[in-house]
């Protein structure tokens, strides 16, 4: 089957809201290029469907049937490939038009034919640039929460996302591992925040890094990199890393402090924490995995009392829309009030699991308020013992509670974190 039959027929169904792009399959029967032209091709059509789907409608004759949803996804990867790659355009028509027939639709080899070589003619004269290409409601939101970013957020969320690596200071320096990358000739660059942080100019895989298998580096985003200098470490703590999946944040706090009593991860999947097995086993680090639902306290919590607690909560992902392009697909407007539930039911059961005087994290990677500080206004609030200590740093904005990141060209995703004491 070939790689277009393959990525319509997982494409229909990520349309669908039934899956999203972590599902991607490995297809092990694929050969390494194929592998990273179904990656390319999925994740480039999810980047820019909405700018597509506007093409599109002045293009088909006729809406297609609910069940011609794969048709419909290999008219994305064809459009897709003619604006977007450095594949020839004949090249990219006639596979598109032949990856009907693995659908078992060869009907549909003459209208993808068609759409495709009359938009071929046209897009010299199109304005396609200019489409939109987001959901209505979330531009809306954007607009809303930051009238003064919102169509640079829009921007940089079209982008490909930077290639970050952390460096494990247990290991070495920045500097040392910097030396050691020009000497592979992999362009690099120190991030301008997070002092473990490091950008390549271009990605490669994680088995080129010099050190990756002997745990000298990771790779994580320099807006997560931030989590574990906020939590003020020091030896003898107790700490929380509540809905740590897949582990990153876990990892980095017991890169920087050796000492911690004990770190207690938990997660409420088990498949992901999974991931978090295998980073710690990686790197040579341990932690107490739990897998449970953060909120319901009685289930995995010994009432010993947390020193430090870091909740990343689950959100909208709004501030990571270039790594998960899928975002603007799977997404919904109602979604947001759910999720603020959920986060506010999570922040309240986990406060009485922090020791007095004892400081809690809370972060997300959503650029949207109702999310965030409302998020953390809302505790301060209903919890007479809960102080708001600003956060002093040259990175992000600083908002009433906390301070928001957004998303930086070539720099870091968009995050939120905030920093509370319990008195």
């Amino acid at each position: 089957m070939s790689v277009r039959t393959l990525a319509a027929r997982f494409l229909a169904d990520v349309i669908r809201g039934d899956k999203s792009l972590a599902a991607l399959p490995p297809y092990p029967q694929l050969s390494a290029q194929d592998r990273a032209l179904l990656q390319e091709l999925c994740f480039g059509v999810c980047r820019f469907y909405f700018r597509q789907n506007a093409l599109l409608r002045d293009f088909l004759p006729k809406p297609l049937k609910a069940k011609d949803a794969d048709v419909h996804a290999l008219l994305h990867l064809g459009v897709y490939q003619l604006l977007y790659t450095r594949i020839p355009d004949h090249a990219a028509i006639g596979a598109t038009v032949e990856a009907a027939n693995g659908l078992k639709k060869p009907w549909a080899k003459g209208l993808i034919n068609g759409v495709l070589r009359n938009l071929q003619r046209r897009l010299p004269e199109l304005q396609w640039q200019d489409l939109p290409n987001h959901p209505d409601w979330l531009a809306d939101a954007l607009r809303k929460a930051w009238p003064e970013h919102w169509q640079a957020i829009l921007a940089a969320n079209d982008q490909r996302p930077p290639f970050t690596l952390r460096v494990n200071r247990a290991k070495t320096t920045r500097d040392a591992y910097l030396a050691e990358l020009r000497q592979r000739d992999l362009v690099a660059e120190p991030c301008a925040f997070a002092p473990d942080g490091i950008t390549l100019q271009q990605p490669c895989p994680v088995t080129d890094l010099p050190g990756f298998t002997e745990a000298a580096v990771s790779v994580q985003d320099e807006a997560a990199q931030l989590a574990a200098g906020l939590l003020q470490l020091a030896p003898g703590q107790r700490l929380l890393d509540a809905c740590c999946a897949p582990g990153g944040k876990t990892c980095h706090i017991l890169e920087c402090e050796h000492s911690l009593h004990e770190v207690v991860a938990l997660d409420v999947e088990a498949a992901r924490m999974t991931r978090v097995e295998e980073n710690l086993r990686r790197l040579g680090l341990t932690a107490t995995l739990k897998v449970a639902d953060a909120a319901d306290t009685a289930a995995w919590w010994d009432r010993q009392p947390f020193d430090r607690i870091l909740l990343d909560a689950p959100c909208s992902a709004t501030g990571v829309i270039r790594r998960h392009p899928d975002v603007k697909l799977l997404r919904r407007a109602n979604d947001i009030a759910k999720l603020a539930d959920l986060q506010r039911r999570l922040l309240d059961a986990l406060w009485l699991t922090l020791k007095p005087g004892g400081l809690l994290v809370y972060a997300t990677c959503s650029v949207l308020p109702q999310e965030n500080e409302e998020q953390v206004a809302a505790l301060v609030a209903s919890h007479d013992d809960a102080v708001h200590l600003p956060i002093a740093a040259d990175w992000g904005i600083e908002r009433p509670y906390g301070r928001q990141l957004l998303p930086r060209d070539g720099g870091h995703d968009g995050f939120y974190y905030a920093l509370l004491r319990r008195r």
